[in-house]
């Protein structure tokens, strides 16, 4: 029988050097039996080197995770010695080894300081110097008894851990084992790692398993109060449902949602629904009654159904149009503007012989302030129509128009849908205000979106994208309104018919002040018609010297100041009234005028022309000024004008230069003479090349020395061989002139015309002068 080999202890038979895997998670105990998974190529090759040779491996925790590629100086001074038990190739390419820590050691000298990292150890004993045998007993009893608390409430305690912790003897493999298993972070448990001294160690995990038991008392009041409100919410439910059944045997409606079901229902029956839409709207229905109140899909179900009850399905009944009615409201709602109004009867003697009112779309284009809006609104009180107004200006985003889809929270219909739900009725007027300031973004191009809705091909069909089903829309009589064209898409300009409202002169805007601005402002201000008189000179003076605009909107600020001013008179002096207002109490009560000076006064010297231009708000008179300065021969332009605008004058210059001789000009003044053309005001950007002839008047005038007459404007575009070629805003500019009181205008021949667009008393007292050819404007120049 062979005698037993003697047991040689394990620190007598570890290395005194050992490569190093440094750790990332956390550090790892002595005494503990765990795999460790290997995923770095370089610690795969440590691994693989103590494979061969004893299988010993050092484990030290790095002070900071995530660092690429370790030093020893990332290294905390102790760790824990393993043998490698057994390594398991990954399919990946890592590796598996299950371990077993054996003791720990601290790094005496850095024996290789990188990859891989070589250390000389010196392996750590416990210390129980600080305490006696039945102390380090009650101790360990206190550690395990109150780590068994928290393993009876915690499920991630195996029975297992449990067994292990009670068979250990050693009290410091205890602690070690509490710490390895306790939810703390990696730095206490590396301090825990370096404490020697196994009572401090053992008082030091005692505070975590209290601060443990501490969260889990919190854990344990929070589930607690969970339950109860489950318990709580589960006994409303059954509660509801005896109430539901109670209510279905009195044959009472069991519930909201189901009262919500009966009212769409009845509802939907009673619509005159298409086939295609009927189907589609009962399937949302029937969704509506399976889904439960609480989800969010409720809701939103709820609303669409809302919105599909709420609109006019129908057919719209028969409509008889009066034209003498019709006549009469506009006459009584605007004065003036006889070409619009006969523009809009013929449109509605068309509708009346046709009884359709399918394609019907209107563009009312005009200066602001010139009653575009309320003409829409007459024309629905003309034909006994709901009105419905909505702007498009600056909208960017095309689901204002054709709505949101329902996958987005708060989707709500587009203006078109949201307009018929809100009047009820199939065959409104609807108004789209401002259509030439639409924008376009990312979020899409609304006046795409439009087209559909004004095409009368499409919009017998229109698709709303919340709807999302098609609406019959081409009953809706729609009016849109711009200030200029300019800016509106060819495509959605081609489906409209425009009919233009031009500026008025003073007399019509006095008019229009007597009858309809003054009695609205004295109402507004709280004053009585027999308290306020103008004469007609201070009205002429409030439109000429405050609001010398294209519409009449300064016009009724202006009122609306002297009324609120007159107001307060009447408060605090007792007997003021009846006030008279005349031209002389206009500084007292509207300040200095904002046009002082007379246009014509300014043409007063040499280099300076009367020009008519057209504006989005309006036509206008412009005054071109050129000057000249011994130089060099350079040509400046100043005023904010535009390309074309500067074309115009550089063909202007070149003709000039090219025809002075034939008017006694030195052929040397352009030379010897720097010429500057300038065109008020600097702050206004100014484009386009009716301009042209006016400035070539300027500069003929500048270097012939004489002036042209102040009453004479003119307006027309320069070849460069001196024809004049036709302009428009013909009408606006005559307005402009007439309100300026100019006595002769230029015009292109091809322009003659448009003359019989404007209305006699537009033209009446302005003698027109039509020409060809910048030879005949320059006979009409001088005085």
């Amino acid at each position: 029988m062979s005698t037993p080999q003697a047991i040689v202890p394990a620190d007598q038979v570890l290395p005194a050097r050992l490569t190093i895997i440094p750790l990332m998670g956390r550090p790892i105990f002595p005494g503990i039996f765990t795999p460790i998974m290997i995923t770095q190529q370089r610690d795969i090759e440590i691994v693989e080197e103590a494979m061969a040779g004893d299988s010993m491996i050092g484990l030290v925790l790095l002070k900071e995770e995530d660092i690429e590629n370790p030093t020893a100086e990332d290294l905390f001074e102790v760790g824990t010695v393993a043998r490698i038990v057994r390594k398991i190739n990954l399919p990946d390419g890592g590796l598996n080894i299950f371990i077993s820590t054996l003791k720990r050691f601290r790094i005496q000298k850095v024996l290789q300081a990188e990859h891989p990292i070589v250390a000389a150890a010196e392996y750590l004993e416990d210390d129980f110097e600080s305490v006696d045998e039945d102390e380090m007993k009650a101790l360990t009893r206190s550690l395990i008894q109150e780590t068994k608390q928290i393993s009876e409430n915690n499920p991630l305690f195996s029975e297992e851990m449990r067994l292990n912790m009670v068979n250990i003897d050693n009290p410091g493999k205890i602690a070690d084992f509490i710490s390895s298993i306790l939810n703390m972070g990696r730095r206490e448990q590396q301090t825990i790692l370096e404490t020697l001294d196994v009572r401090e160690r053992i008082e030091k995990v005692l505070v975590h398993i209290k601060k443990e038991q501490e969260l889990m008392r919190i854990q344990k009041r929070i589930q607690e109060q969970i339950n109860e409100k489950i318990e709580k919410s589960q006994r409303e439910y059954f509660l509801k449902e005896q109430l539901k059944a109670i209510k279905e045997e009195l044959g009472m409606p069991a519930d909201a949602k189901q009262s919500e079901y009966q009212r769409f229902k009845e509802a939907i029956e009673k619509l005159s629904l298409p086939e295609n839409v009927r189907e589609p709207v009962e399937q949302e229905l029937e969704k509506f009654n399976l889904t439960e109140p609480s989800s969010s899909e409720f809701q939103v179900t709820r609303n669409y159904l809302d919105t599909i009850v709420n609109l006019p399905w129908g057919d719209p009944p028969r409509e008889e149009i009066d034209m003498g009615n019709a006549q009469e409201i506009l006459d009584a709602d605007h004065y003036g503007l006889e070409d619009v109004k006969n523009r809009i009867t013929e449109f509605l003697a068309v509708r009346k012989l046709k009884q359709d009112f399918k394609g019907s779309i209107l563009c009312l284009v005009g200066p602001p302030g010139v009653g575009k809006t309320s003409v829409g609104k007459s024309i629905a009180r003309a034909l006994g129509k709901e009105f419905f107004r909505f702007s498009v200006g600056g909208m960017r985003d095309e689901a204002e128009i054709k709505g949101h889809r329902r996958t987005y929270v708060g989707a709500m219909p587009g203006k078109i849908i949201q307009g018929l739900k809100n009047v009820k009725t199939k065959n409104p007027v609807f108004m789209i205000d401002e259509i030439d300031k639409l924008g376009v973004s990312y979020q899409g191009d609304p006046a795409s979106a439009l087209l559909e809705v004004l095409d009368p091909e499409q919009n017998v069909e229109f698709r709303d994208n919340y709807l999302d089903l098609p609406f019959d829309i081409s009953n809706v009589l729609f009016i849109t309104t711009a200030n200029t064209m300019d800016t509106i898409p060819a495509p959605l300009l081609d489906r409209m018919e425009v009919l233009r409202l031009s500026g008025y002169i003073d007399e019509e805007k006095i008019a229009i002040a007597r009858k309809y601005l003054i009695p609205k402002s004295i109402e507004r201000a709280g004053l009585r018609k027999k308290d306020v008189r103008y004469t007609k000179k201070a009205l002429s003076e409030i439109a000429n010297g405050y609001a010398r605009e294209a519409g009449v909107r300064n016009f009724e600020k202006s009122l609306d100041k002297i009324h609120r001013k007159l107001a307060r008179k009447l408060v605090l002096e007792e007997g003021a009234s009846p006030f008279k207002i005349e031209p002389e109490s206009l500084d007292e009560l509207l300040g200095k005028p904002f046009f002082r000076e007379d246009v014509r006064k300014k043409i007063s010297r040499p280099g300076m022309a009367m020009g008519l231009a057209w504006t989005p708000v309006g036509g206008d008179t412009l005054v071109v000024e050129a000057v000249s300065n011994p130089g060099k021969a350079t040509f400046k332009l100043t005023g904010q004008l535009g390309e074309v605008m500067q074309e115009s004058a550089s063909i202007a210059y070149t003709y000039i230069r090219h025809i002075a001789g034939r008017h006694h000009v030195d052929p040397e003044y352009f030379e010897r003479n720097q010429i500057h053309v300038h065109v008020p005001t600097g702050a206004t950007p100014k484009d386009g090349p009716s301009a042209g002839i006016t400035m070539a008047a300027a500069l003929l005038s500048l270097v012939t020395g004489k002036t042209v007459k102040p009453t004479l404007a003119m307006t027309g575009e320069l070849s460069l061989v001196g024809t004049v070629l036709p302009i428009g805003g013909l009408k606006e500019k005559v307005i402009a002139a007439r309100r300026n009181s100019i006595k002769e205008i230029i015009i292109p021949a091809e322009n003659q015309k448009d003359l019989a667009e404007i209305p006699e008393h537009v033209r009446k007292g302005i003698r027109f002068h039509p020409v060809e050819t910048m030879d005949e404007v320059i006979d009409l120049l001088w005085k």
